[in-house]
């Protein structure tokens, strides 16, 4: 997680302020369950509410206990009877460390996920406009970056956005997932803490108790949720290529906006690098990373260690913060993307013709001719525009074997681009709906 990639309410989720904020609201709430269940007294939930609340915690000061206690749960409870005071030996009760620290890591998950959802929300909603604005923009379709046939740029978005729509379900799912509450204690039997405080302390903060906790929440809900981020992230990936792709000098049919006075190469004044989806590329590989590690921590001994614990506390905030930052980047991009069309129009054209040959295959089988045939004599003729720059359809036209089974009206009707974009509402309503 560093600065040039990261955004402030991201980033501020897993603040220690935040995180200790957390701990404390966590141990309050335990309190006043504790308190509802006369294990403690009422007036002492209260008091731990009033100070606790009140107490604006010193992160260097927990630091240096946990500098001496070696464990950072005792360091802040300790912290933390310092504003409270007697009634601070109430806290805690029944209670492990992990029952802290695993709530606590739902509760900034489920935050980020929010955060991320909002994110998805505004791409959608850019893709959607750019679609629909380009719904009609005809442009070639390419299999393996060869030229195959017409589509339209609109198309090309609304597939974008039909696959961050499913981005979006998975991430609802998963952020379900991963709203889990433990307050169960040591090896999550209740055996010192009654489970009503579990259930308790996840109503609220927006939880669901987690069926068996065995001290530890199950890391298998952990591996979805970076799981989900990172196929997220190769959806960013496949747009931010296509872009990249699209950008090319030889191809120039979209380009990143080039804003005044930027710069695209050190030495080269003439440059305009598709530098925001280089990035967006270089960012997804990062967040595909922090699932391998996210499922390995699935595997702990019987009921718990910690070797997940150093693991979640770096992909928690890089995988969130660097998925926020790369969702908002994307969502720039799409926004302000330069579209060519009269590019996209010369670039179809450049093999003058040849992206109707499927056309004039079917039209040839139809009209009795064998698929083999059909294929070789149009394959023959395509070949000539491939090596000698020809027309495909004065060449069709010059073939005596083509024009004895189709008419020159009809081979010419082949060529009609409208033919390849007679669908494109019907692919717009299943994506976006009647309206």
């Amino acid at each position: 997680m560093i600065p040039r990639y990261s955004r402030p309410e991201m980033v501020a989720i897993w603040s220690p302020e935040t995180r200790f904020r957390i701990w404390f609201e966590i141990e309050a709430y335990a309190c006043d369950a504790l308190a509802e269940l006369g294990v403690i007294p009422k007036e002492a939930a209260k008091t731990i509410w009033e100070k606790g609340g009140a107490a604006k915690f010193d992160v260097e000061a927990i630091d240096e206990i946990e500098r001496v206690t070696k464990h950072d749960v005792i360091a802040f409870l300790t912290h933390l009877s310092e504003f409270v005071g007697p009634d601070a030996r109430f806290i805690h009760q029944g209670m492990t460390s992990s029952d802290v620290l695993d709530t606590c890591f739902a509760v900034q998950l489920t935050r980020a996920s929010d955060i991320l959802l909002a994110d998805i929300d505004g791409l959608l909603a850019a893709l959607k406009r750019r679609a629909f604005e380009h719904k009609d923009t005809v442009t070639i379709g390419r299999s393996h970056g060869i030229h195959a046939e017409p589509t339209t740029f609109g198309v090309k978005l609304a597939q974008a956005y039909a696959e961050f729509s499913r981005c979006r379900e998975r991430l609802v799912h998963a952020r379900e997932d991963i709203a889990t509450c433990a307050i169960s204690g040591a090896v999550g039997t209740f055996a010192n803490i009654d489970p009503y405080v579990e259930e308790h302390v996840a109503k609220k903060l927006g939880l669901k108790p987690e069926p068996v906790s065995t001290q530890v929440i199950p890391r298998d809900r952990h591996a979805m949720f970076f799981a989900t981020l990172g196929v997220i992230a190769s959806s960013i990936e496949r747009l931010a290529t296509e872009i990249r792709h699209l950008q090319r000098t030889e191809v120039l049919e979209a380009e990143e906006y080039f804003s005044p006075g930027q710069k695209g190469s050190s030495a080269m004044p003439h440059k305009r690098n598709p530098v925001l989806t280089e990035n967006l590329t270089g960012l997804a590989r990062m967040v595909r990373s922090f699932a391998l590690p996210a499922m390995e921590n699935v595997a702990l001994w019987h009921e718990r260690d910690i070797s997940h614990s150093s693991v979640e506390r770096m992909i928690g905030p890089d995988a969130t913060v660097t998925l926020d930052f790369a969702l908002s980047r994307l969502t720039s991009v799409i926004d302000r993307l330069l579209v060519y069309p009269d590019n996209m129009l010369k670039n179809m054209n450049k093999f003058r013709g040849l992206v109707h040959s499927q056309r004039v295959l079917l039209a040839l089988t139809q009209a009795g001719v064998s698929r083999e045939d059909a294929y070789r004599l149009v394959q023959r003729n395509a070949m000539k525009v491939w090596e000698q720059g020809a027309d495909f359809l004065e060449e069709l036209l010059a073939d005596k074997e083509v024009t004895a089974a189709l008419p020159e009206a009809e081979l010419r009707e082949k060529f009609d681009l409208g033919y390849h974009t007679k669908h494109v509402d019907t692919i717009f309503k299943r994506v976006f709906g009647e309206a």
